[in-house]
């Protein structure tokens, strides 16, 4: 106990240092919470009756394309926050800060947890803000019991935390902030093809298996069928099991380049 306190002292003042580097650069949070917002609005009011065709088994019915796409909006805005992780890691990587933190008597990990939980924090703000939106336009889940509520809320929260490791990861490897900001891209990228906007089976053949076999589509899959009560099947276990796979090797690798980084 009393090497964990310490530990967990030294990550609260990283923490709280990162959050406080978050409100000092605000056009990078704003523009990590408004662009899901941005895509949830767009969808629903531009593309929203030729996108809803075949969705609730009928015709053009704006409710029943919002129901569907809401889910894979609430993991975009996780998949959209880790590119700012990367960045702020990398910018601590290469100005110096880091090695004034190594003379210190601080907790090594301290650094690189600060980091993580204040992205997984933003992640949750993020969806949070899309959700009151949602609400707002109509998304309703009446038939989600409070233990699918909470279970969805561990899913996006496991989501967050495997992306925002990755993300470290990725900040530590990277030669600069803009490298960092290339490599996180495909973790924003990811959601655009995956089932967030359509049916898998509705995408051509040869495209399926991308879409399908992807970290973003079973964990959509498992959050529509604990908010709207659709079949989940495996996407359950898979979904887990990504977000498990990503995390422990996201923070193995964090760990490994902080360790031996000599910047």
């Amino acid at each position: 106990m009393s090497a964990l306190a310490p530990a967990l002292r030294d990550s609260s003042t990283m923490l709280r240092r990162n959050l406080l580097h978050a409100r000092r650069y605000p056009s990078l949070t704003l523009n990590i919470l408004l662009t899901p917002i941005v895509l949830l609005l767009l969808f629903v009011y531009v593309f929203g009756d030729v996108m809803s065709v075949g969705i609730g088994g009928g015709g053009a019915d704006r409710s029943d394309y919002i129901a569907y796409l809401v889910p894979g909006i609430l993991l975009m805005a996780i998949g959209a926050t880790p590119a700012g992780t990367a960045v702020s890691v990398s910018m601590d990587m290469t100005e110096g800060v880091i090695a004034r933190f190594r003379t210190m008597a601080i907790h090594r990990g301290s650094v690189l947890v600060g980091h993580a939980v204040g992205s997984v924090l933003q992640s949750i703000l993020s969806t949070a803000l899309v959700g009151v939106v949602a609400v707002a336009i109509g998304f309703r889940s009446t038939d989600a019991s409070a233990l699918e509520w909470l279970a969805a809320f561990g899913l996006l929260t496991l989501v967050a935390t495997a992306f925002t490791w990755i993300a470290v990861g990725m900040g530590m490897a990277a030669p600069n902030p803009e490298a960092a900001s290339n490599n996180a891209l495909p973790l924003m990228m990811l959601p655009l093809v995956s089932s967030a906007f359509v049916p898998v089976d509705a995408m051509p053949g040869w495209f399926q298996p991308i879409a399908e076999y992807q970290p973003f589509t079973p964990a959509i899959e498992t959050l529509r069928g604990l908010l709207l009560g659709t079949e989940i099947g495996h996407n359950g276990w898979l979904a887990v099991a990504w977000c498990l796979g990503l995390a422990v090797l996201g923070y193995f690798w964090s760990t490994a380049k902080f360790n031996r980084d000599p910047r």
